[in-house]
């Protein structure tokens, strides 16, 4: 047969489990410092320029 659980107990491990969770994609999403997000946007925006620099320009 089955174990017998207490399914309070359960229902708080899960609540538990699924928020410690969330917390973790909190910290990926918003757990940068000013200087990462500084350098993610430099990254971005020099990205853009080199892709913008070659572009072929099609004004015949």
């Amino acid at each position: 047969m089955a174990d017998v659980i207490n399914l309070r107990q359960a229902r708080k491990a899960l609540a538990r489990r699924s928020a410690a969770e969330r917390a973790a994609e909190n910290r990926a999403r918003h757990g940068r410092t000013r200087a990462e997000r500084t350098a993610q946007t430099a990254e971005a925006e020099r990205a853009a320029r080199l892709l913008a620099a070659h572009q072929i320009d099609e004004s015949d």
